[in-house]
């Protein structure tokens, strides 16, 4: 059953109790990156680990993602910034233990291509919180497996 989780803004990137930050660089130049991530929604699941699938609701202001072990989550767009920055909060989801969750793109020019920083703040009960800790080393492996796929979906188009 989903549950609503607490509507968190753009500065819960900064003061979320639990911040996981990866970052990568892609071949594809930012303009690329940024339509890959904002306007290709349903494309997710082509290379993010774990979509199952994914889709633009409301003309692009929010999301609706399937993880392939079953969690669901309908999500707002927060921030829309061509070549430089896509975020979105988690709304609603059937995930436990969660209690608000904000996910933040960046993407700076780097060379030819882009460096992509995927910020995940996310806040939830101390024993959530350290479990997600625990879970960082797999959750930026899964993060480096999805810049690679999305460098490589990026190359063949």
């Amino acid at each position: 059953m989903a549950r609503r989780l607490r509507p968190v803004e753009l500065d819960f990137v900064d003061s979320a109790p639990l911040r996981l930050v990866f970052a990568a660089e892609v071949g594809a130049p930012p303009k690329v990156v940024y339509a890959a991530l904002a306007d290709d929604v349903a494309g997710w699941s082509c290379w993010f680990t774990g979509v199952a699938r994914s889709a633009a609701t409301h003309g692009g202001a929010g999301r609706e993602v399937r993880l392939t072990g079953g969690t669901r989550f309908t999500e707002t767009v927060l921030a829309a910034e061509p070549d430089a920055h896509y975020a979105y909060r988690v709304d609603t989801t059937n995930a436990p233990g969660l209690r608000a969750l904000l996910e933040d793109w960046r993407l700076t020019p780097a060379g030819g291509g882009t460096r992509l920083r995927w910020t995940f703040a996310a806040d939830g009960p101390a024993p959530f919180r350290s479990l997600l800790a625990l879970a960082r080393p797999s959750l930026g492996h899964a993060f480096r497996q999805s810049a690679r796929a999305l460098d490589r979906r990026l190359t063949r188009s």
